[in-house]
C-alpha cells in the first residue's frame, strides 16, 4: 500500500514539473503594435490601378506607414509557434468596389510565417485566407527571451503578398495586377505580456 502510495506521489510530482515546464516556455500575448512601411512599388502599383487605399478602425495610415494594435494571442519562448492577433484593417477601393482585409493573425504555427485575415468584398465576407507571407530577418534568434513585458521587439520583417490574397484581389477588382511574392512592404512587431497599449500617433 506504501509502495502505491509513493509511486502515485512520484507520478504526480513529475507530472506538476512537466506542466510548470511547460507553461514557463508559453506567453499570453496581451497588447502590442504591428507597423508596416508600405514599399512604394505597391502604393504606385495601388495608384496605376485606381485603387484608394484606406482603413478599419483602429488602424491608422499615416502617409506610407499604417499601424495594427494587437489584442491578443500567445508565443512559445522556445519555437516561437503561435498566434498574435490584431484589431483594425485596410480598405482598398476602386469605383463601386471596397475590399476590406481586417483581423489580421500572425501564424508562426506552420514551416512559414504567415498573416491571415478576414476579407469582405462590397459588404459580403469572403472568409479568412491568408493574406501576406513573412520573411524574418537574419539577426533573428530563438529561443526568445522576455525583458519584462517584452515578448518581441522585431524589426525587418518582409512582407509580401501571398498568393491566395493575389487571387481574391484580382477577382473583386477584375484585373490580374496582383501576383503571389509581390513587396507590399517592412514590418515591426512589437508584442507585450502585460497591458501596455501603444500610443496614438
Amino acid at each position: 500500500m506504501i509502495k502505491r502510495m509513493m509511486k502515485s506521489l512520484a507520478l504526480t510530482a513529475v507530472l506538476a514539473l512537466a506542466c510548470t515546464a511547460f507553461a514557463q516556455e508559453t506567453r499570453i500575448v496581451e497588447s502590442g503594435e504591428t507597423t508596416v512601411a508600405l514599399s512604394s512599388d505597391f502604393l504606385d502599383a495601388l495608384n496605376s490601378l485606381g485603387v484608394t487605399p484606406g482603413v478599419v478602425t483602429p488602424t491608422q495610415l499615416n502617409r506610407t506607414t499604417v499601424n495594427f494594435p494587437i489584442n491578443g494571442g500567445a508565443l512559445d519562448l522556445k519555437t516561437a509557434a503561435g498566434n498574435v492577433g490584431h484589431t483594425g484593417g485596410l480598405t482598398l477601393s476602386a469605383g463601386g468596389t471596397v475590399v476590406a482585409i481586417q483581423n489580421f493573425t500572425i501564424d508562426t504555427t506552420a514551416k512559414s510565417p504567415v498573416i491571415t485575415g478576414l476579407v469582405v468584398a462590397n459588404g459580403t465576407l469572403v472568409g479568412r485566407i491568408n493574406l501576406f507571407d513573412l520573411a524574418l530577418p537574419k539577426n533573428f534568434k530563438l529561443p526568445l527571451v522576455e525583458y519584462r513585458a517584452t515578448l518581441v521587439d522585431l524589426s525587418g520583417v518582409a512582407v509580401t503578398l501571398d498568393g491566395a490574397a493575389a487571387t481574391a484581389l484580382n477577382q473583386a477588382f477584375k484585373t490580374n495586377a496582383f501576383a503571389a511574392g509581390f513587396g507590399i512592404g517592412t514590418a515591426r512587431v512589437r508584442a507585450f505580456t502585460n497591458g501596455w497599449v501603444p500610443k496614438q500617433h
